[in-house]
């Protein structure tokens, strides 16, 4: 199975200006590396059978007719082969040359794409040799025998995708011809191009690119002309951009004096998923209502990737490198401002948060701290109470009562444990019997004591559940499940922990600091049975319900983009199977361990809903959420088993 992915490929070749014929066999060479690695479209750039940099040798007829004849050798070269090259070349048409680029599968041409937007400044004076698609009425052109249609709106559809094609200057335009392509069901555009080398240009450029793919929810694929065009005036530095819905996905090498193939597999059913549920998307494509491109079919067999060149993040919600300091910053000022506009509203100057020592507790009061800090207020009205259990241990116990001391908060602490026998012995439960009853009870002991403390000193309980377990429904209901304000409902676990240790390594309290990184090397732990004989942590989370990482790459794929389970277990597959770098923390998972939590996911993802359906409020942090007010609506009980069933066959 493809999966959806359709594997492109940028092909630049080392050119001679003004010599087709050497220009084709170089573009030869790169077609049977193509070939060989699955691509289903190669992408040449702008002019490569004849060169970019022709000049005044554009009017000879000679090259005009050398250009077709290796097009024409092109054609025979691949009269065998599924894959759909893209070349480009000059046309004459009515009386007029155009700068155009021409695809071709199985030995013949399925059609011509003129240049809009020629440059006339500086170094660029493409309107002396050529005309704009946009001066000329679109029609048929003989060309290497065959009567091929030349339009600047023609859509290619294979049985993967619908690509559309723009040329080098065109994307540069305000409103660039790929806009309209792309509302009319270009999925993938292709641009030929020959930019040119300045000082900070290719940065400039990569964003532009990267950000038209984002504006059209599209691949984007780009190719730029490179070694062995005229250097007379300016460098072309072999420019090859893919890119899919504003993220980079492969990139060539720059100034490379040899020919190079990039490949990259875009994700066109992840595209047609955020278009469908992008309004705005369908809205715009109102204004090109009355436009009908060409539409050309391929005869392109469908190719069978086994496996994926790109890149698979196993951690989706956490980005590397500086990136990560940029993100928990602006995850705490969303979660502050959030907290901060609920305690204005309510009159409040308490909020109650329950501590246990764990991650989720500890990122709620961090939040509560940097709140109360922003709203001046006295970090005497944040409550923690640390309610020690039957399963508390020495370790998170401490955790809890220093971190509340280094923070400068009210500390108060109430046993649960009396209560919680008596509540056993009213309903006749045995205390030895370990069971849902006996957790669940201690969970609601805890609320009920966190929500009268707040009606106590008319404060608010300050929820800490976060976005992993109410996915996988890891809560009490009505327990731990509930609360007034939930800061963390939008935080998945992984980024909790960076979040925390993030905090720990930009604190000027160096007691702080090592607590807090204590606090995140603790298993997580609900600590609802008593530890073992040594005192530490028997009720590990991730033992129960499986790896929070695991977990989390599921929800992503599942929630973001809807994808089937066949292809989530997939990507996992890519993500958690190949190597990953040396400091990467991801951990190997066989196939019968992706499918086993794949299948407790949707399993439980299911069941809990009822769960996510009376949701307390909390701060939208990221793309995805399961508040169901305005991003997760679902009935509390719909069937899995469609869903089940295809794990099953994994």
């Amino acid at each position: 199975m493809n999966y959806g992915f359709v594997r492109v490929g940028v092909g630049i070749p080392q050119v001679k200006v003004a010599d087709p014929q050497a220009n084709v066999e170089e573009i030869m060479q790169l077609v049977l590396q193509s070939v060989n690695q699955g691509v289903e479209i190669l992408l040449t750039p702008e002019l490569s059978l004849t060169g970019y940099t022709c000049q005044d040798l554009f009017h000879q007829q000679m090259l005009i007719d050398e250009a077709e004849v290796a097009l024409l050798k092109l054609m025979d070269f691949t009269r065998s082969m599924d894959t759909i090259i893209v070349v480009g070349l000059p046309v004459t048409y009515d009386g007029r040359l155009l700068n155009c680029a021409a695809v071709l599968q199985k030995g013949k041409l399925l059609g011509l794409v003129p240049k809009t937007f020629l440059p006339n400044y500086r170094e660029f004076y493409e309107q002396r040799w050529f005309t704009s698609a946009a001066d000329i009425p679109m029609g048929k052109v003989w060309l290497c025998g065959q009567q091929i249609q030349l339009s600047r709106y023609q859509l290619f559809r294979t049985p993967s995708c619908t690509f559309g094609i723009e040329i080098c200057e065109d994307v540069w335009a305000p409103v660039p011809p790929s806009c309209a392509l792309a509302q009319m069901g270009a999925e993938l555009i292709l641009n030929l191009s020959a930019d040119n080398d300045c000082v900070g240009k290719y940065q400039y450029l990569k964003s532009l690119i990267v950000q038209q793919s984002a504006r059209l929810l599209a691949g984007y694929v780009f190719a730029g002309a490179g070694y062995g065009e005229s250097t007379q005036d300016l460098v072309f530095g072999s420019k090859a951009l893919v890119c899919e819905n504003g993220a980079l996905i492969a990139e060539g090498q720059t100034h490379c004096l040899t020919p190079q193939l990039i490949t990259a597999e875009i994700d066109v059913e992840r595209l047609r998923i955020e278009r469908r549920n992008n309004t705005t998307f369908s809205a715009s494509a109102a204004a090109y209502r009355e436009c009908n491109p060409l539409i050309t079919d391929t005869d392109m067999l469908v190719q069978n990737l086994s496996s994926l060149t790109r890149h698979v993040n196993p951690h989706p919600f956490v980005p590397r490198g500086p990136e990560l300091d940029k993100r928990c910053q602006e995850i705490f000022a969303i979660q502050t401002e959030g907290l901060a506009k609920r305690l204005s509203h309510t009159h409040s100057q308490v909020a109650v948060v329950g501590i246990s020592g764990g991650l989720d507790s500890t990122l709620a009061l961090l939040v509560c701290v940097r709140t109360f800090d922003m709203l001046g207020l006295d970090r005497k009205g944040i409550v923690g109470i640390t309610m020690p259990g039957f399963g508390t241990t020495d370790r998170t116990y401490t955790n809890a009562v220093n971190l509340m001391k280094f923070l400068g908060i009210t500390i108060r602490e109430i046993s649960i444990k009396e209560a919680c026998i008596q509540h056993f012995e009213d309903l006749g439960h045995d205390m030895n019997k370990h069971d849902v009853t006996y957790e669940n009870g201690q969970a609601r002991e805890r609320t009920q004591i966190l929500m009268d403390a707040a009606n106590q000193m008319n404060g608010l309980v300050v929820g800490t559940g976060d976005l992993s377990e109410l996915a996988l429904g890891w809560a009490t209901y009505n327990g731990d499940h509930m609360s007034m304000y939930g800061v963390n409902a939008s935080v998945p676990k992984t980024l909790v922990r960076h979040l925390v240790s993030w905090v720990a390594n930009t604190t000027s309290d160096e007691n702080t600091r090592i607590t807090l990184l204590d606090i995140v090397d603790t298993p997580i732990s609900p600590e609802l049975i008593p530890a073992d004989a040594d005192g530490s942590i028997s009720q590990k989370t991730e033992d129960l319900v499986g790896p929070y990482e695991l977990h989390d790459f599921f929800l992503y794929y599942v929630l973001r983009w809807g994808f089937r389970p066949a292809k989530v277990f997939h990507l996992a597959q890519k993500a958690f199977q190949e190597q990953n770098d040396a400091t990467d923390e991801t951990g190997h998972y066989d196939d019968a361990t992706i499918k086993k939590w794949l299948t407790t996911f949707y399993r439980r993802f299911f069941n809990q809903q009822f769960k996510r359906s009376c949701l307390p409020d909390g701060p939208k942090v990221g793309t995805c959420s399961l508040s169901p007010r305005g991003d997760w609506r679902m009935p509390s009980d719909a069937s899995s088993a469609s869903w089940l069933r295809e794990c099953e066959g994994l």
